[in-house]
């Protein structure tokens, strides 16, 4: 009889306890163990069954969990004495910041506090040990959702000293998520301030921490080492091309052939394998998303199961407000064809809207894009990557987030590009006003790590979006230099009898008063004054063959003029 599918737990007993479906991953134990790396950073896409091997992990080695060895009957890591002997013999430090979703740092930092606080009133008991000294006691009673930057930094260590002198051994620190905070300050414009709360944080729990036998932080991302971890040089760092546990992580394709197997599915193997095959771990191909497997084998039908899990917000924002070039490489991603790139898998968060391949890292990390081939370039001293969308789910998730962000406009979209190419500014002014209406109000310019919105960032990603639909006829280049200065968008023809195009973006300054005309002739001139017609020129264009285009904004109100 099939197992009872359970969709979301993430605690091991009580999927155990439960008889859930369960694909036995306790291996993963015995590979970690056996590599004795003293902190370990694992970065695998969300839903990829992190937060249940976190909690596997915590069972295992927890003392409070000594003599519960029943959980792990029948799976792999009881098939050695050794293991079993070592179940429930360690205290365990168990956190996670995956609620930790703030909008700002004040109460980012008071959630982080409010979690380690938690974690002290769970060992309370400490406090009537006899262990520790009147000292020891004051500061526990320090830890609080509001305590002191001191408190807060050395608040891990100081808890592991505690633990490890009750216990007689060293402690083992599970971070479940340790990158949400990260995300959502980048998002909120508060990075800078809780890199150094974090790092300081970090440093005294992972690094100088003499009672820690070791650690496992998990996330999606791997977040530079100059941000958080520049002072752990005991970090080993696995990401989805590193060969550790690849397999550990995610299903493989013969378990999934064995659960669609017990569930009667077997014959839809292949639909199976088109919508939810693709992820690559290491060098082991064949790597299917748990949550869609779970979900597919509750429904018994295809869907979009894991994109649909969170809203995707940042890569959406990313690629949305991205230059020419990025828009364009993922149109041919979504056409099937590969995309060849140098890259650094360490996430620079605040690079993310400075450099397009820093987003290609980010949606290679969060299981958007899947490296067929990665290589060390020693001409240029950096990897090289093969990149596709994953599998077809990734497909549709991109062509439904792009479609939403045109909905309803995709036709006037249309007819502004014919009134562009017409030269008919009025129906140009016509059209672009009806797109912003439409669609200004839903998108969302958002803060930067400076704290700063850039709204001439976001209109000129817009824009972008629209002028990529002639990338068969034009080459659409952004901010490319030309003359004394960088163009915002040019479009330069591949028939060299058609015209070529300089466009120029302003957002009128509402506090000075400045009006849209003012604007718009502000971007007329500096388009003359520092010559962006230049390079068109250089390659044959004649003057009389080159338009010039002012776009001004303010709000949902749009005014183009040529020049």
């Amino acid at each position: 009889m099939a197992r009872t599918i359970g969709i979301g737990h993430q605690d091991f007993e009580k999927v155990r306890q439960s008889n859930n479906f369960y694909i036995d991953k306790t291996y993963f134990i015995r590979e970690w163990w056996e590599t004795n790396d003293d902190v370990t950073l694992i970065a695998r896409p969300r839903r990829f069954g992190k937060t249940l091997n976190m909690s596997m992990l915590e069972q295992f080695f927890s003392v409070d969990y000594a003599g519960r060895g029943e959980l792990f009957e029948g799976l792999s890591i009881c098939e050695e004495e050794k293991y079993r002997k070592l179940q429930g013999t360690y205290p365990v430090i168990f956190l996670s910041f995956a609620k930790v979703k703030e909008t700002s740092f004040l109460n980012t930092r008071k959630k982080i506090c409010y979690i380690i606080e938690s974690l002290y009133n769970k060992y309370n008991f400490l406090l009537n040990s006899g262990l520790l000294n009147e000292n020891e006691k004051e500061i526990c009673r320090k830890v609080s959702a509001d305590m002191e930057d001191y408190i807060a930094s050395e608040s891990l260590n100081t808890l592991s000293n505690f633990l490890s002198r009750y216990y007689g051994k060293k402690v083992i620190i599970l971070l479940d998520e340790y990158d949400t905070p990260m995300q959502e300050a980048y998002i909120h414009g508060f990075w800078e301030e809780l890199v150094s709360f974090i790092r300081n944080l970090f440093n005294a729990t992972f690094k100088t921490n003499p009672y820690l036998e070791r650690a496992i932080m998990t996330g999606i991302t791997r977040i530079s080492k100059a941000s958080i971890f520049s002072d752990l040089n005991n970090l080993e760092v696995v990401t989805t091309t590193s060969e550790k546990y690849a397999d550990c992580f995610g299903f493989t394709e013969e378990e999934v052939l064995g659960a669609l197997d017990e569930y009667g599915l077997l014959d839809e193997k292949e639909e199976v394998k088109n919508w939810y095959d693709g992820f690559r771990f290491g060098n082991l191909d064949g790597i299917y998303n748990p949550w869609s497997i779970i979900n597919y084998l509750n429904n018994k039908k295809v869907g979009l199961y894991w994109a649909n899990t969170s809203s995707n917000g940042l890569v959406g924002k990313l690629i949305r407000e991205g230059e020419a070039e990025l828009k364009i490489q993922m149109e041919c991603l979504l056409g099937g064809e590969p995309l060849s790139l140098t890259l650094d898998e360490q996430i620079v968060f605040n690079q993310l809207d400075q450099g397009e391949n820093a987003v290609w890292s980010l949606l290679l990390a969060s299981g958007y894009l899947k490296a067929e081939h990665c290589e060390f370039d020693l001409r240029i001293g950096k990897t090289r990557y093969e990149l596709r969308l994953t599998n077809q789910e990734v497909y549709y998730m991109f062509l439904q987030m792009i479609d939403g962000w045109f909905t309803g406009s995709r036709p006037v979209g249309n007819a502004f590009l014919a009134a562009l190419l017409a030269g008919n500014l009025e129906d140009m002014n016509d059209y672009m006003n009806d797109i912003a209406e439409a669609l200004f109000s839903s998108f969302d310019t958002g803060n930067h790590p400076s704290g700063k919105a850039q709204p001439e960032r976001f209109y000129h990603g817009f824009v972008l979006g629209l002028v990529v639909e002639l990338k068969d006829r034009y080459l659409v280049t952004s901010n490319k230099e030309s003359g004394l200065g960088r163009y915002d968008v040019m479009l330069e023809p591949v028939d060299r009898t058609q015209d070529a195009f300089v466009i120029e973006f302003k957002v009128a300054n509402a506090r000075r008063n400045e009006s849209l005309e003012a604007a718009v002739e502000a971007a007329l001139k500096q388009i003359e004054e520092k010559n962006y017609a230049a390079v068109l020129m250089e390659r044959g264009f004649g003057r009389e063959q080159i338009r010039t285009y002012g776009f001004a904004f303010q709000g949902k109100e749009v005014l183009i003029q040529g020049g």
